[in-house]
């Protein structure tokens, strides 16, 4: 194992993938298994045996990165604000390192997905992106100058746990314990639910997007909805990073629609004459996480 490449995991709730990428951005090897939910210590050695095996496949030792749905605590070492709630309170890190007896590097999923697409993807060369997940939940991540923006407090970029800006004739409760979150509003499950308190009428996101284009009245007012939330949240990320790019990742980033829309409509909320911004689709799209883990290198 003498050539070195680049490994990167991407630690969801419901899968854990791993890439190995050459220098050359070259991608070796990708392969993916079923998360152990709720067990930290199956979850660790998950992840060890992913990459003792691609290493063992590919004949290499790679440097690891691993992108995790949450932060690690810049006080304490333990991993916080983590969806997958069974790495709370885990010196994930730590552990791996004990596992695999070298240098793990983690950071937040979403600030992986941005420094994917700042390096190779959709904002390659420019100098502050802003990189938006739109899943099962709503997260985000900074990278300035090619290096990831982590914050004194490890949460920048955290905009999903802010307050939908403007008015709304309801105010969903978060998980986090707050009301109104932007991730009630703009994630999957956000718009499935906004659609049903209008409607009546269970659909997944999918199905709304498919009977907006079919003329349905009723699924293209939930998507103007969702447009208008998502204008008025991304603007306040403007006023107050004044990126040169966002780019969208997740499953609500595949309504193209939103492109052409949303930079229209969030001109009225931006404190500037002129919008320079830009708003790009990830150009890796489920790949971006996983690359950009590696990247931490």
């Amino acid at each position: 194992m003498l050539n070195r490449m680049r490994l990167g995991i991407d630690l969801g709730g419901t899968k854990i993938e791993i890439v190995a990428l050459d220098d050359d951005r070259t991608q070796l090897l990708r392969r993916r298994v079923p998360a152990p939910r709720g067990d930290y210590l199956s979850t660790v050695a998950a992840v060890a045996s992913l990459i003792r095996d691609a290493e063992n496949d590919l004949g290499r030792s790679g440097s690891i990165g691993i992108g995790i749905p949450g932060a690690e605590s810049l006080a304490t070492g333990l991993v916080k604000n983590a969806n997958s709630t069974w790495l709370i309170g885990r010196p994930l890190r730590r552990d791996l390192q004990d596992v695999l007896q070298r240098e793990v590097r983690l950071a937040n999923d979403a600030n992986c997905f941005a420094l994917s697409e700042a390096t190779d993807g959709a904002a390659a060369g420019a100098d502050v992106v802003f990189g938006a997940i739109l899943g099962t939940g709503v997260g985000g991540g900074i990278v300035v100058h090619g290096k990831v923006l982590a914050g004194a407090n490890a949460i920048a970029g955290e905009w999903g746990h802010n307050r939908l800006p403007g008015d709304e004739p309801y105010w969903p409760a978060c998980y986090c314990g707050r009301k109104g979150c932007v991730e009630t509003f703009l994630s999957g499950p956000g718009l499935k639910r906004d659609h049903q308190r209008e409607t009546g009428v269970v659909a997944e996101p999918e199905q709304i997007a498919v009977g907006a284009a079919a003329g349905d009245a009723a699924c293209e007012a939930a998507l103007d909805r969702y447009e208008k939330r998502l204008a008025r949240s991304l603007a306040a990320v403007i006023n107050i990073l004044d990126p040169d790019v966002i780019v969208l990742g997740g499953g609500l980033s595949n309504l193209d629609r939103l492109y052409a829309s949303v930079p229209k409509l969030w001109s009225a909320h931006v404190f500037s004459d002129r919008v320079a911004t830009r708003l790009f689709k990830s150009r890796h799209g489920d790949a971006s996480g996983v690359r950009g883990a590696a990247w931490l290198w």
